[in-house]
């Protein structure tokens, strides 16, 4: 992440954001097959209890916004792969250090959702929201609580904003007990895993210690700021991946459990490797492949994924099998020489020319070469399946400089 510059790493962080988002998307399909509707609910709502209440105080920490009350519960959710910006348009207002509220001006999982049925929208906006909202809330105070004002399925069908929401902490609210799942994940080497300072003698902004912004704007965030913020986002991806995991271990056979997560792998990797590519604009070519290696959010960051890359006009990706992924059974885990699936859908975003095939293996690692092929492969189903959702193909715009939301 470092070797990018500070303008290109302002196009990253809410491309990555957008990233962590559509994991669901690619994996629920897979898990609606196996599970039916309830099933699918189940485990939406454990992966998001697992892996929020972990991701959330590692962003705190890492930006310095530590705290116990609502504008600290916000900052957080601005900064969260649940919440995309301007694709889950969150407009936040706050009260007082206890009371404020939010509603959703445009929400991308509900035009997703809305098009499967009333059913499918109730179990995401009452089965699901329910409990994780105030499961990302109650990482910051186990006393708070999110409540709906208004939700879908939308009367009239184009009411907007699409939801409301209020949020209250109260000494009175029983304290919430801390996710089963979200304490075993807390020991996991992705919760544990240190990474880059920032540097606060850099220009631009170092933390979110200031008031609540109600857009943030990358661009006013320092270098090294964003080059943290943009690893802890793969992070956030990762422990949402094994949060699944857990929640389909649960339910379901080994194997059927890790061919569910390697065609959310794929899913998203395909996805993500074409918004990167037209965001950062990399070239369809051998070098653009080698650039966006580096930063995508499968394999990044490279100190918990060990993953390296060595370039060449046939690339070889080094997938070492220690590492901190491989001890989590993350992503790169369910990589072998039998099941590069996942891999040829993150390259072939790229190029669908592009294909990997084992160029080595040893006990310290799996050597994949990418070969370029004369006839242009057919987009896998796993990554159609995932461009079913709007964030696929979703444009951020620039909403000029942040401005600090006052307490009303």
């Amino acid at each position: 992440m470092t070797a990018l510059s500070r303008t290109d790493l302002a196009v990253l962080v809410p491309e990555l954001l957008l990233a962590g988002h559509l994991i669901d998307r690619a994996a629920m399909p897979h898990v609606l097959a196996q599970l039916g509707r309830e099933g699918m609910t189940a485990v939406a709502i454990e992966e998001w209890l697992a892996a929020s209440p972990v991701y959330t105080k590692r962003m705190q920490r890492a930006l310095r916004f530590e705290g116990d009350g609502v504008e600290t519960i916000f900052k957080g959710m601005q900064i969260d792969i649940g919440a995309p910006p301007q694709f889950m348009d969150f407009r936040y207002e706050v009260f007082d250090h206890d009371h404020g509220q939010f509603h959703l001006d445009h929400c991308g999982a509900l035009l997703d959702v809305e098009q499967m049925g009333p059913e499918y929208v109730t179990a995401m906006c009452h089965d699901i929201e329910d409990p994780t909202f105030d499961g990302t809330a109650t990482a910051t105070n186990p006393r708070a609580q999110c409540r709906p004002i208004h939700r879908p399925p939308r009367t009239p069908a184009d009411r907007s904003p699409h939801c409301a929401w209020t949020v209250s902490i109260d000494a009175d609210n029983p304290p919430a007990p801390y996710p089963r799942f979200a304490e075993e994940l807390g020991r996991s080497a992705a919760a544990t895993m240190v990474l880059g300072d920032i540097d606060p003698a850099e220009d631009g902004r170092a933390d979110y210690s200031g008031p609540l912004l109600a857009d943030l704007q990358w661009g006013e965030w320092s270098g090294s700021a964003l080059a943290r913020m943009a690893a802890e986002i793969c992070l956030q991806g990762h422990l949402l991946a094994l949060g699944a995991a857990m929640a389909l271990g649960a339910r379901l056979e080994p194997d059927v459990v890790r061919d569910v997560l390697r065609r959310q792998f794929a899913g998203t990797a395909g996805i993500a490797s074409e918004r990167l590519c037209r965001a950062l604009r990399l070239p369809p070519t051998v070098d653009g492949l080698v650039a966006l290696l580096a930063i995508h959010p499968a394999l990044a960051p490279a100190a918990y994924t060990g993953i390296t890359v060595q370039p060449g006009p046939q690339p070889i990706i080094v997938l070492p099998k220690r590492s901190a992924a491989m001890a989590d059974g993350s992503w790169p885990a369910l990589i072998d020489g039998d099941h590069l699936g996942p891999l040829n859908a993150l390259v072939r975003g790229v190029d669908p020319h592009f294909s990997v095939r084992v160029e080595a293996e040893d006990d310290e690692s799996l050597r994949v070469q990418v070969h370029t092929e004369l006839t242009p492969h057919r987009e896998s189903d796993d990554v159609a399946l995932t461009r079913f959702s709007g964030g696929a193909a979703f444009d951020f715009n620039d909403r000029g400089p942040s401005l600090p939301l006052h307490v009303i």
